[in-house]
């Protein structure tokens, strides 16, 4: 039956795409949280008020989150392909589009951390700091456990859009589903592989929210 439905469908290449995909996505979301939350800590902690307040270091770490947030992202993988090569060996595939990706994504991050932070109750940082706390015991038991909920919350919502980047990463030779879509599916004018992959998309982004949902509703304890 499915395959009077889905005539051109492959499913060991849906799965291989699959996978793919969720590689691209999984590693990427990694280093997007870990980045984003060292780059988002620095703007927050070099900001007028805080802890390591430095206008100059501030606004150089703003202008390269700034910059590198406003690129559209199938311009930034075309800007980063000499790095890419360098760094990877290659332009094509799914390791070829985690720099992109990761650097697309982390500045992203960034401001939803910094934001995050701006929300914590100054009372709180300021009883830590009259306890005689270290930078690094309020950064890693004030700060971020008291940010936690909305870093959770912002990393879901920045998993997602890197989702959405992988399908245009795959455009460009990256593999994953949106490679499929684009050559399988577009350019052979095979709608039902199209379809089955925007379903399998759909599937991974409700999959992920659910989880940051979960996770969020868990460990905020307002």
């Amino acid at each position: 039956m499915s395959s009077n439905l889905l005539p051109n469908v492959q499913w060991d290449k849906i799965w291989a795409a699959t996978a793919e995909t969720l590689y691209m996505t999984g590693i990427s979301v990694l280093a997007t949280f870990v980045l984003g939350i060292i780059l988002g800590l620095l703007l927050f902690l070099t900001s007028k008020g805080n802890i390591w307040e430095n206008k100059v270091a501030n606004t150089m770490i703003a202008a390269f989150v700034n910059i590198f947030r406003s690129i559209p992202f199938i311009i930034l993988i075309i800007l980063l392909i000499p790095f890419t090569k360098l760094v990877v060996g290659t332009i094509l595939g799914a390791e070829a589009a985690l720099p992109a990706l990761i650097i697309g994504a982390a500045p992203f991050y960034a401001r939803m951390v910094e934001i995050a932070l701006r929300e914590i109750d100054k009372g709180v940082i300021e009883a830590a700091k009259s306890m005689g706390a270290t930078t690094s015991t309020i950064i890693f038991k004030v700060l971020l456990p008291e940010a936690m909920p909305a870093l959770v919350s912002g990393i879901t919502v920045t998993a997602i859009a890197l989702v959405g980047y992988t399908a245009m990463a795959g455009v460009v030779g990256a593999g994953g589903l949106g490679n499929l879509a684009y050559l399988e599916g577009f350019q052979r004018s095979h709608s039902d592989v199209t379809f089955v992959a925007t379903v399998l998309i759909l599937v991974i982004v409700f999959v992920i929210q659910f989880i940051g949902d979960f996770v969020t509703s868990k460990i905020d304890k307002r």
